[in-house]
């Protein structure tokens, strides 16, 4: 213990899960929130009789302590952070903290897109394989949570840059990374070297007995690990190139190689389809495969997964016409991901809250996949400025139900209505689940 004093800054999943390990372990806990504290957690804090403030941050108090615990949504950039940056008081992460109280084997997954799908699917299968497992990070209950409330024999671990930025002497068991695109260069002085740095952290403190799991297409990946030393046993997986260990395609069919014989499982026994989503089903069944879960039972798994809502969600098909909900996509990457994996013609739902997109990245790929756009959102100016020159039909709507009636007005037997906004949702929305769920209803009223 490094002293006694931890505060901490947010007062949500990460933040109060920390809190509530914290107190288990004996610290003088304090958590500050500068907005309003949801009830819920109010609730739980109370109950804990753990001090807390919200509304302000009172720094004489915060920077008391002997280390602070930071939320992974407050930027490094806000004054106090830097302030405490500044100071002699140690700055770390919720899973740093909750990784040291821990023996569980941790599978941790990262990555500009996929994650939650990867982290989600590898869960499925182990839990189906009756591992005592949970997924954390991320998704579900947050990890200090949960290793304050329960106790998990492995965990699963959906883990952002911001998450690692915090992490010092935590090890990945296993680590994954799905891809590096650019994604929230504001939080990194815009520089995408620094945020690649930020998500090869994963692979910090690892040994030769841990595995790495890597996407071995991806260019920044593949570049990265030429320059760094690697101590952890390497499993690439990649839906073009041939290799000795880790998983590929071959004849249709999806090849996984460990040390261990062969698995193979068709490419249509796949829950998941598209060619991302091959990738994900990659990670996955090594990290399965590497723990020695049975061929059959990962077989189950791979073919009856169900996909996270709003995220490449199949909602119906109309006449011939599908419609795909993907309404958390609110980046440019997110939605490049969704367009590569329609292989129809495309009528594209699109628009929201824009943050600086650069929709340059997207352009061959929306030429070439997508006969017309309807703009869903309060202004939808860049997106005719960015795409006005490669497609004919531009169109606005205010409302779900009026974008997806005028989307299926234009629609043909074996067209794809795809709603992945690369925007937040916020101007005419609650959230991007209440996005998804309109667009759904609105579908479903056709």
């Amino acid at each position: 213990m490094k002293g006694n004093k931890i505060s901490i800054l947010g007062a949500g999943e990460s933040g109060v899960g920390s809190a509530i390990l914290a107190k288990l372990k004996g610290f003088d806990v304090f958590v500050s929130d500068s907005g309003r504290i949801k009830e819920k957690y109010k609730n739980v804090l109370l109950h804990h009789e753990i001090a807390f403030e919200e509304g302000k941050h009172n720094e004489e108090r915060i920077l008391d302590a002997d280390e602070v615990i930071k939320s992974p949504g407050i930027p490094d950039n806000v004054p106090l952070v830097m302030k405490i940056m500044e100071s002699v008081v140690p700055l770390i992460s919720e899973i740093e903290f909750a990784g040291r109280y821990t023996d569980a084997f941790k599978i941790c997954i990262t990555g500009s897109n996929g994650k939650t799908t990867t982290t989600l699917l590898i869960h499925h299968i182990l839990k189906n394989a009756g591992v005592n497992v949970s997924a954390a990070g991320n998704v579900g209950k947050s990890f200090a949570w949960q290793v304050a409330m329960d106790k998990h024999d492995f965990y699963v671990l959906e883990i952002s840059s911001f998450q690692l930025d915090g992490m010092f002497d935590f090890r990945a068991d296993c680590a994954v990374i799905m891809n590096i695109t650019p994604d929230h260069l504001g939080r990194y002085e815009n520089s995408f070297d620094k945020y690649t740095d930020s998500k090869f952290r994963i692979l910090q403190n690892q040994r030769s007995t841990d595995s790495f799991i890597y996407n071995y297409d991806d260019p920044v990946i593949s570049k990265e690990i030429k320059k760094r030393k690697i101590k952890a046993r390497k499993y690439p997986f990649s839906l073009y190139s041939e290799l000795q260990v880790g998983g590929m395609i071959e004849k249709n069919k999806m090849v996984i190689k460990t040390n261990r014989n062969k698995f193979i499982m068709t490419l249509e026994d796949l829950a998941l389809q598209g060619k991302h989503n091959i990738y994900n089903s990659m990670a996955a069944s090594i990290a399965a495969r590497i723990l020695d879960i049975r061929k059959d039972s990962v077989k189950q798994s791979m073919s009856d997964f169900q996909n996270i809502e709003h995220r490449l969600e199949y909602v119906a098909g109309i006449h011939g016409i599908q419609f795909i909900n993907d309404s958390k996509a609110t980046n440019v990457n997110s939605t490049w991901y969704a367009l590569e994996s329609v292989d129809a013609p495309v009528i594209w739902i699109a628009g929201g809250v824009d943050k600086g997109n650069n929709y340059e990245v997207i352009k061959d790929l929306v030429s070439k996949k997508v006969k017309a756009i309807v703009c869903l959102g309060a202004d939808n100016q860049r997106l005719h400025q960015s795409f006005g020159d490669v497609i004919d039909r531009i169109i606005d709507t205010r409302s779900a139900k009026e974008a997806v009636m005028r989307a299926f007005g234009m629609g043909n037997h074996g067209d794809t209505i795809l709603l992945s906004p690369a925007c937040a949702s916020f101007d005419l929305f609650n959230n991007f689940e209440d996005r998804g769920n309109q667009f759904k209803k609105a579908v479903k009223e056709l």
